[in-house]
């Protein structure tokens, strides 16, 4: 981001929590990354969380999109969460961006959401939005099922869902969206306490007998090391993003 400018809020819809912040680099962006906050889908949680990451991408040559959304206690949970997510990458589309590369990028609860993001225009209700060329998923809870059975976020999947999950949610739990048609990286603290790696680990495990690109990224540290912009865990993040073909 120029070092003279401050993102740019966004509205994409009428809520308060309908806004994403816009942060571009200097001279024309490698692609687009849409940042999504965690914080176990609670209204406690919000997008400043993403302001770093964001800043720093912008630094590296990316336009970040650090997308805010309903949370449960705020009007969210499913499906009014996943509407504003899908809604929020869709209004890439007015931001005179170039839609080449578009990668979620998303921690813990975020990384269920971004994951979930790249598998959206599957179904009627969100069909004809952006496409997702790639995800990043930080410390995701990619499985819903397996986060409620592990009690994650002290009963936050039941919560998100308004109900234990079950076969009806499928079209909202990633791990029951295989394959993707897109890369998907997880990097994931070997120490991570809060969401462990065998929610990465599985997820990979699943992914890959079902024919996808999927990549598990184990990185020394916990649940936050892999949002902390000056650890090893974030220059990997950057590869993983330097890895991906970008417009020309």
């Amino acid at each position: 981001m120029r070092a003279d400018e401050r993102p740019v809020r966004t509205a994409y819809g009428e809520d308060p929590s309908q806004v994403g912040e816009l942060s571009l680099p200097e001279g024309d962006p490698r692609g687009v990354v849409v940042v999504i906050h965690g914080g176990f889908w609670r209204a406690a949680y919000d997008l400043s969380l993403g302001a770093p990451l964001a800043a720093a991408l912008a630094a590296e040559g990316w336009a970040a999109w650090n997308l805010e959304y309903r949370r449960v206690g705020g009007g969210g949970g499913a499906p009014e969460t996943l509407d504003d997510v899908a809604a929020g990458i869709d209004a890439l589309r007015g931001l005179d961006l170039p839609l080449d590369t578009v990668v979620t990028l998303g921690h813990s609860a975020g990384g269920h959401l971004a994951a979930w993001a790249a598998s959206r225009t599957r179904h009627e209700r969100w069909a004809g939005g952006v496409e997702v060329t790639a995800v990043v998923s930080q410390a995701g809870v990619l499985d819903l099922v397996a986060g409620h059975e592990a009690g994650l976020g002290d009963g936050a999947v039941a919560a998100f869902l308004d109900h234990p999950p079950g076969a009806a949610d499928a079209a909202y739990d990633p791990a029951r969206q295989l394959p993707l048609d897109v890369p998907l990286w997880c990097v994931h603290g070997r120490d991570d306490d809060i969401v462990p790696i065998s929610q990465s680990e599985g997820y990979v495990a699943a992914a890959t007998a079902a024919g996808a690109r999927a990549e598990l990224v184990a990185v020394d540290g916990d649940h936050f090391t892999v949002v902390d912009t000056g650890s090893a865990a974030w220059a990997g993040t950057l590869a993983i993003l330097d890895s991906l073909p970008v417009r020309s």
